[in-house]
């Protein structure tokens, strides 16, 4: 047995002795020692003085502050932990209360506010822009006007803010030297008698330098924050935002409200930011210029965060955004919603979870939904209730349910090995595939697969679980693995003719495994069973015959709640499956890996979706292990 010098115990002893609570009231006052009997009256403040393993305490009230960590902890042990007061309700906004409006016209209103109160940041006068950033024709900015809590959507031109036949509310401003002016639309109301907030920080909490590390963030609300287009070539700010650092926690928040995106695990900046020209090419230097930065894109550096139990909606761009910081993190039990659903603009980086190098990332029992606003109507850039988007290998994708998503996932330029097990994908769209080398395992496949080769982008693939660049290669789609999965379909024929092709990708999919018939490399296949039309692939082992009876799966609400409700039919049970493991599922075709968990160890798939133990020779396709009679009413709950 190693034993512990008695200096390092001591040592240990001592710290955690010396570690301070500073304690934060809306009464408090900042020159005060913070100490519970004399509390400061900012977060910030609190920030200020906090050092490795020190707690800052927020008490109930709601504040009005951008927090800038001016340094971070030691290691796992020795964080800097900033949490709501246990029990309290308390919200931190990036906006303020304006009152002073005047009647401009019928229901539309207006206020003048002097650019000081904007400080040297006026998100009126902040145009959304950068690498991959579709603008619709128009200039787009990430000031905003909320109503009671509801958004304000902002105006082309004022004319638009001023037709009464709009009925929607509106607003738009005009930026002079000296002031801002706004008009807003408040139909039937006077906004100085209702409560009338306006974005007027960047973010609310994000260090203004890399490498603050070891921070926890937890329990709070926050919203309302005027944060930039975060593509992965350039800096990623969030509502709250790691800024290229290592090991933070960020749990039990709700985070609502943020013009782009809501948690960012993201990228640093420098005099290359949104000059990629929108090219692979370009991504590729980004990546480079990461692993010779002083602080490099390494598994020693950078990620290793934990994002759990958040709720997160209201973002129109992204839920959680993440470009290489994302890598060795763990993202699980995070209520994700409204994300992109008013598509004022558009672009090629929305998701309820959008990440570029996830490499060696879990993403677990998530309940992603309504991502990406009009059902069936395709975006102008991309989108995914999950996109994983370059270099997405030694990533397990388990357990987590979506529904009512433009579609569910976007697997987009990757070579493996990924894993994608005991989802429920409820949405038109389950999968677009513009991947080769992944692992779909005992899902619930409830929607089309689109297969999109994509032979004109050389991306990146690694040896395990490290962020060094072994080669480059393009994508022709196929080497996936597809064992003991449910797929179902829409119960009308589908033609070959839809099927995509490596000539013309096409949009149209279809909905089982026939679609990878043009795929470049083959599929694995077996153990899976086919409902309601859908197909399998031609070269499929152990062909399941297609089921005569229908399976419903489909979500529903009662009193706030959503349930699963699913029929599958006794056939389910019958069908003959084998315990997929790390053997089985070979290595890929490009990276030439095994499907293996981050410390190397065998993969084993002895649980469902529930944790209910698999059988161990014949366990049940789809997420869920001999479900009684085939038919279940699961309430799902909510993080």
């Amino acid at each position: 047995m190693k034993l512990i010098p008695a200096c390092s115990v001591i040592f240990c002893l001592i710290a955690a002795l010396h570690a301070a609570e500073f304690h934060i009231t809306t009464t408090g006052d900042d020159s005060a020692p913070g100490n519970k009997d004399a509390p400061l009256r900012t977060i910030q403040r609190g920030a200020e003085l906090a050092q490795p393993g020190d707690v800052i305490t927020v008490h109930a009230g709601t504040y009005r502050e951008r927090i800038n960590p001016p340094r971070g902890g030691e290691s796992d042990s020795r964080r800097i932990t900033y949490q709501a007061a246990p029990g309290e309700k308390v919200e931190v906004k990036g906006s303020e209360i304006i009152k002073n409006w005047v009647k401009f016209q019928n229901d539309v209103w207006q206020v003048t506010i002097p650019n000081s109160l904007f400080g040297d940041f006026n998100p009126y006068n902040d145009l959304i822009r950068g690498d991959w950033f579709g603008d619709n024709g128009r200039s787009h900015h990430t000031g905003a006007v909320y109503l009671n809590g509801i958004w304000l959507s902002e105006a082309a031109k004022l004319e638009n803010v001023m037709d009464a036949n709009n009925e929607n509310p509106l607003w738009f401003a005009r930026v002079e030297k000296d002031n801002t002016t706004i008009f807003a639309r408040f139909k039937g109301v006077d906004p100085n008698e209702q409560q009338v907030e306006i974005n007027v920080r960047h973010t609310i909490f994000y260090p203004d330098q890399p490498g603050r590390n070891f921070i926890t963030l937890r329990g709070f609300i926050m919203r309302h924050a005027a944060t930039p287009w975060a593509p992965p070539t350039a800096e990623q700010v969030g509502l709250i935002g790691t800024h290229w650092s290592k090991g933070w926690i960020i749990e039990n928040n709700t985070i609502s409200h943020s013009i782009c995106s809501g948690i960012s695990l993201g990228k640093y900046g420098d005099a290359y930011d949104n000059t990629s020209a929108d090219s692979a090419e370009g991504y590729v230097e980004t990546i480079k210029r990461a692993q010779s930065h002083p602080i490099p894109w390494t598994k020693e550096n950078i990620g290793h965060h934990i994002v759990r139990n958040n709720t997160i909606s209201h973002c129109e761009q992204a839920g959680i955004v993440g470009s290489l910081g994302c890598a060795f993190s763990s993202i699980t039990d995070n209520l994700i919603h409204d994300i992109h659903v008013r598509r004022l603009f558009d672009g090629c980086e929305m998701g309820g979870i959008k990440f570029h190098g996830a490499i060696d990332t879990e993403i677990l029992r998530n309940h992603i939904h309504h991502v990406g606003g009009i059902a069936g109507v395709h975006p102008v850039g991309g989108i995914g209730g999950i996109w994983l988007d370059w270099m997405t290998q030694g990533t397990r994708i388990s357990k987590n349910l979506l529904h009512d998503n433009y579609q569910d996932f976007f697997i987009e330029v990757n070579h493996g090995p990924f894993v994608v097990d005991h989802n429920l994908s409820l949405s038109n769209i389950t999968f677009r595939d513009c991947s080769q080398g992944g692992a779909y395992l005992h899902n619930l496949i409830a929607g089309k697969i689109i297969v999109t080769p994509e032979g004109n982008r050389d991306t990146p693939y690694h040896p395990p679980h490290s962020t060094t660049i072994s080669g480059l290669a393009n994508i022709k789609c196929g080497d996936n693995r597809f064992y003991n999965n449910i797929i179902v379909g829409s119960g009308e024929p589908e033609s070959a003719a839809q099927a995509p092709t490596n000539k013309d990708p096409g949009e149209n999919g279809g909905y089982g495994l026939w679609v990878y018939e043009y795929s470049g490399f083959p599929l694995l296949t077996g153990g899976n069973v086919y409902f309601n039309g859908a197909k399998p692939h031609t070269q499929e082992a152990s062909k399941i015959p297609q089921q005569s009876e229908n399976l419903i799966a489909k979500i529903i609400q009662q009193a706030g709640q959503y349930h699963l409700v699913f029929t599958a039919g006794p056939t389910l049970g019958q069908t003959d499956t084998k315990p997929i493991t790390t053997p089985v599922l070979g290595k890929t075709q490009i990276a030439g890996l095994p499907y293996v968990n981050s410390d190397d160890s065998p993969l084993i798939f002895d649980t469902d979706y529930f944790g209910k133990p698999r059988s161990k020779k014949n366990p049940t396709p789809g997420p869920f292990e001999n479900p009684t009679d085939g038919k279940l009413k699961l309430e799902i709950r909510q993080p």
